[in-house]
């Protein structure tokens, strides 16, 4: 009988003394893959180049290696993330994006595609399982993509042009799910589509007298760089005298951007160029420029988040920099690489290039990264240095092999904040929202975070800014492209997780220096837009003279002066008991509306068009996210009925993927496919009469009104989610203002921050957000 108590078991069944432990065996796998020259081989029939974002079928084949493939082995065949490349479907053969696969030997396969199925960058993956019988060496795989056969018009090429876009192909022959590398994989170039857009860029203030460039660029459909043909004679016209302005611009053969040095204009005044063709058709027109002398400082526009091919990106960090400087025509930009990719030689390499490409007065580098935690350990942070080749500390090395420096991670962001300090680092951190989303709740420093970002390619991000005033910070607000096309300062969405175009900040700079750049961007000098570039003042005139903290006086050491005028970032201690608050806002087109806010309140949405009738002209908007995390995208494919009038035009506004339109059903319906992450789209009616009522259905709600009903304040439908909401209202059908100017004098609230700041709203879809003034009372 045993003596163990009942339930137990012994430690080894048998009898007698126990036998000394053998060490149990070691079942990690040894990992030694099979030989790349016996994975098999891959051919495509046809490589290109495509057009980017076209319709097309090619054909991969792979051929089985000396081990074939065993029962219940796979194929996988993967692109990178950044690709918003068709997603295949294998059911509808009559529809885009069909893909059929078959085995030369008759063997049934299992297919399904998967966006995080391999390791990142090159986690979209096509699943191929052998899920019965095997195939022998020299059997086949055959993969149609965009398989014509049965009526698919084909695969849609990813939408950004890359010369050296490729597929990859992994095996696993022995049914281990350990795969190889199948070598020798062809290049499948996707190159640009025919131009159809352009572009004229100037700066959006300078000083009377002062120089700067006009830069002039065409893209295709989906915002690639397009070069439209040699030997063009453009005409450029400027509505106020422009010194040094050429009439004409011959087009260079083979360019996509072309710019203009050295041009001024002496009197104060608003400045726009219109870029004409030679049969003086308008092909395009600049954003405003104001000249001006009433501040010290002038304007410089910049997108200093970002990243590459060498991480999650496309394309090399090189042409990365020529695209900012030479077609999106920043004056500004920064490198932002997923810490856990960054690896020790691209660092170097990031900081070498920062370094040559830096050019006072011409062109600002900012060196940095971005630190990539999980949103449960801070979320996603910049990090940003004053000078080059200082030490990155990662959250981890997830996908670097090198761990020489690992004793530098900072496993959450108060290691973060607490060994930049320790380290006296000249850095600024900024909280963002891309994939993962920062927790700033979680940790925050006074001293080392100066800025939240409320817009990227992800979408818009106002509960973030939210976020933080309600916790007190006291933070800039910024935006930036946060884009993964190689395309920083004029970064389009494309087709894929991206729900709107990369933002912009301008910064108020009183020289373009590195070192003028990181001092406004601790005072929190700048203001964010949604990728234009309107002109934003703000301005707080106070009743005595106050401290005008550039850092948050809760900072040990915080720099101040003293002064009767604030400007946007600027703390203010000591206004007394009001504050005059004066805004100024010149757009490229008319302005719905300015809000006033104090935090997350709305003291005040002043509409520059409230004096104009209202008509037929009625604006139907959707917007908001499902959440804050990655799946945040909201559907909302409907439609909109009117009954009593008919639809004289309709004009879409911020439907940035062509696959996603505006239809038009009949003369009283219309129907869409769109999207939002947060910002909004928004279809904007002419109706023949306004003795009509419409009603709007999408997935997550109803909107159903007389147009007599609707004002310029939006009629609003709650939707659930994340800010989601149907809104619509009446807007006038004569021109109505792009520029405003006017003033608020605001009574402060005892014991607490009153941070004011306004969002603008333009027709054009656009918005903006100046940085908050922090008053004090």
């Amino acid at each position: 009988m045993s003596d163990l108590p009942a339930g137990s078991l012994p430690d080894r069944i048998g009898s007698g003394a126990p036998e000394p432990e053998a060490p149990l065996p070691n079942w990690q796998p040894a990992m030694i893959p099979v030989p790349s020259e016996a994975a098999g081989t891959v051919e495509i029939d046809r490589t290109g180049p495509f057009e980017a974002g076209s319709l097309q079928s090619f054909i991969l084949t792979y051929r089985a290696g000396r081990y074939g493939i065993d029962d219940s082995g796979s194929l996988k065949i993967c692109w990178r993330f950044a690709s918003d490349q068709g997603q295949p479907q294998f059911d509808r053969p009559d529809r885009a994006n069909y893909v059929s696969v078959e085995a030369s030997n008759g063997a049934k396969l299992a297919v399904r595609f998967d966006p995080k199925q391999n390791t990142r960058p090159w986690d979209r993956t096509l699943y191929i399982k052998v899920a019965q019988h095997f195939l022998r060496e020299a059997d086949t795989i055959t993969v149609r993509f965009g398989d014509p056969r049965q009526g698919s018009p084909g695969l849609r090429m990813q939408s950004f042009a890359d010369p050296h876009f490729s597929l990859r192909v992994l095996v696993d022959p022995i049914a281990t799910y350990t795969y190889v590398e199948v070598p020798g994989m062809p290049v499948l170039p996707i190159v640009a589509g025919p131009a159809a857009v352009w572009h004229a860029v100037l700066p959006s203030w300078r000083h009377p007298g002062a120089t700067f460039a006009l830069g002039v660029r065409c893209d295709d459909r989906w915002g690639n760089p397009a070069p439209a043909p040699g030997g063009r004679c453009l005409m450029l016209r400027s509505n106020l005298k422009v010194e040094g302005l050429p009439e004409t611009l011959e087009w260079p053969d083979g360019a996509a951007a072309v710019r203009c040095d050295g041009i001024s204009v002496r009197a104060p005044g608003t400045v726009v160029i219109d870029v004409l063709d030679a049969a003086g058709t308008l092909l395009t027109r600049s954003n405003p420029l104001v000249v001006d002398a009433a501040t010290g400082a002038q304007a410089y526009w910049g997108d200093l988040h970002a990243q590459s091919g060498e991480t999650i990106g496309s394309g090399s960090a090189l042409d990365y920099m020529r695209f900012a400087r030479d077609h999106a025509f920043l004056d500004a930009v920064g490198h932002q690489a997923n810490d856990f990719q960054v690896t020790p030689e691209f660092w170097q390499q990031l900081n070498t290039l920062m370094a040559s490409w830096n050019a006072p007065g011409r062109f600002v580098t900012v060196p940095g990264y971005e630190w990539s935690g999980n949103t449960a350990l801070g979320g996603d942070r910049n990090v940003f240095f004053a000078t080059e080749d200082r030490p990155i500390r990662r959250s981890s090395h997830a996908l670097v092999a090198d761990r020489a420096d690992a004793d530098l991670d900072c496993l959450n962001v108060h290691e973060l904040f607490a060994a930049l300090s320790a380290a006296n680092e000249d850095a600024i951190v900024w909280a963002h929202c891309g994939g993962r989303y920062a927790d700033i709740a979680y940790a925050h420093d006074h001293a080392l975070e100066r800025a939240v970002e409320v817009h990227s390619s992800w979408g818009t991000f106002e509960w973030l800014v939210e976020d933080a005033l309600s916790l007190g910070y006291r933070v800039g607000i910024v935006a930036n492209s946060d884009g993964h096309k190689g395309r920083p300062g004029a970064e389009m969405p494309g087709a894929s997780l991206f729900g709107a175009p990369g933002g912009l900040t301008c910064y108020w700079l009183p020289e373009l220096t590195r070192a003028a750049l990181f001092a406004a961007m601790r005072a929190r000098h700048h203001y964010a837009t949604t990728g234009c570039r309107m002109h934003l003042m703000v301005r707080a005139e106070l009743e005595r003279p106050s401290v005008l903290w550039h850092d948050d006086p809760r900072v040990p050491g915080a720099s101040s002066q003293r002064g009767f005028t604030a400007m946007m970032g600027d703390i203010v201690q000591g206004a007394g008991e009001r504050v005059r608050l004066s805004i100024e806002v010149v757009a490229a087109s008319p302005i719905i509306g300015v809000e006033l806010r104090r935090g997350t309140e709305v003291v005040e949405t002043v509409r520059p068009q409230s004096d104009l009738p209202l008509g037929r002209r009625v604006w139907v908007a959707w917007s908001g996210a499902e959440y804050r995390g990655r799946a945040r995208q909201t559907v909302w494919d409907g439609r909109l009925q009117v009954a009593g009038a008919g639809i004289a035009r309709a004009t879409p506004i911020n439907f940035f993927n062509p696959d996603r339109v505006l239809q038009r059903v009949s003369d009283h319906e219309l129907g869409w496919a769109s999207i939002t992450t947060g910002n909004f789209s928004a279809v904007d009616l002419l109706l023949d009469d306004t003795d009509a009522d419409i009603r709007v259905d999408t997935p997550h709600g109803v909107l159903h009104t007389s147009v007599a009903a609707l004002g310029l304040t939006p009629l609003r439908v709650d939707c659930g989610g994340l800010g989601r909401e149907l809104r619509a209202s009446r807007l006038p059908e004569a021109a109505a203002p792009s520029s405003v100017s006017f003033s608020r004098e605001l009574a402060l609230r005892p014991g607490v921050d009153n941070p004011f700041y306004v969002c603008v709203t333009t027709e054009d879809g656009h918005q903006a957000w100046s940085s908050p003034i922090y008053c004090i009372p």
